[in-house]
């Protein structure tokens, strides 16, 4: 696989013209209210002041615990997408959903197209930008998935954006974390036994949520297996180039994370939960080989495509840009 962009390629057209298009349509009632709904179990409010809807029921540990602790096999997709908004209410209450509505839509839009193309595409997926500045994007079993404004601030063109939510939807398609979230809830089992008298203590329920916040920071901030992460970049890398991107967005992002000093601290999570940048370019260019270099697609800017007016929706997609990309150099 060949590292550096190949400028001579010709764009997609008929995709890039799907996008734009499906950029134009308004959210699908189901997909708006999950994500009404997941804004309010954050603690934003942001779904009933769009909605006056009432804000989504509080997560509840004891069936948080019952679902986790289950053989895989038993949970069922149901049960996975339950265990994912639980999971995000309670893991990400200290992070606000950012309130530019705008650009929650167009980040909607996007990774919902994106997920079209993926093994999975009936899930509910949920799609947030929350106000943080850090450069981070992660996911919830079920077909939740986060990314910070600071990644999408760094993001140079929408390829980039693409290949990182592409990467986050295979987590989420794989059942990355529901497989590591389990194993650490069957190894808990003073936690189980709390759970089973939640309904009759209010003090082991306030054990139970503490105990799950727990293990659920130590999941993300542990990160995934070298292996997990190497599966999210090379599928990621497919599924943005058969959405109609430019496939090498996810290797210009790896690049540029090749140079981020170790502390800076807006990059602090990202570099510790995953590989190092050099080991997943040299994976994915002895995974791909030259696959993808006859490919080409929208590599519209994200200013571009939040400038069509007002609702988030997308201009036509502009030509390639004469971006230089920089080579994949090995470290050292």
């Amino acid at each position: 696989m060949n590292m550096h962009r190949n400028f001579g390629w010709k764009r997609c057209a008929g995709v890039a013209a799907l996008l734009t298009a499906l950029a134009a349509v308004p959210l699908a009632a189901h997909s708006q209210n999950v994500m009404n709904n997941l804004l309010n179990s954050l603690g934003g409010g942001l779904g009933s002041a769009i909605t006056g809807g009432k804000a989504a029921p509080a997560a509840q540990g004891d069936d948080l615990i019952s679902l986790l602790t289950q053989s895989l096999n038993n949970i069922d997709e149901p049960k996975e997408i339950e265990i994912g908004r639980q999971l995000a209410a309670l893991l990400l209450g200290a992070k606000p959903a950012h309130p530019d509505m705008a650009l929650q839509r167009y980040v909607n839009r996007l990774g919902r197209w994106i997920s079209l193309q993926s093994p999975r595409p009936g899930l509910p997926w949920t799609f947030v930008v929350l106000d943080d500045a850090g450069y981070n994007a992660f996911a919830a079993p079920g077909g939740y998935v986060f990314v910070t404004k600071g990644l999408i601030d760094r993001c140079a063109d929408e390829s980039e954006l693409a290949g990182i939510l592409a990467h986050e939807i295979t987590h989420v398609t794989a059942k990355h974390h529901l497989q590591a979230i389990r194993q650490s809830a069957m190894a808990g089992v003073g936690t189980q036994l709390l759970a089973s008298q939640i309904r009759t203590s209010n003090v082991a329920g306030q054990l139970v949520k503490d105990q799950l916040l727990s293990l659920f920071r130590t999941v993300y901030t542990k990160g995934l297996s070298q292996s997990d992460e190497f599966e999210a970049d090379r599928s990621g890398v497919a599924m943005a180039a058969k959405a109609g991107f430019d496939p090498y967005g996810l290797v210009s992002v790896l690049q540029q994370l090749r140079t981020v000093t170790p502390d800076n601290p807006m990059f602090t999570l990202t570099m510790s939960t995953h590989p190092a940048a050099q080991a997943r370019l040299d994976y994915l260019e002895q995974s791909m080989g030259r696959q993808l270099d006859g490919l080409g697609g929208s590599r519209a800017t994200i200013a571009q495509r939040l400038g069509g007016g007002g609702g988030g929706g997308a201009p036509a997609a502009p030509a390639p840009a004469n971006r230089p990309a920089p080579a994949a150099k090995k470290a050292g």
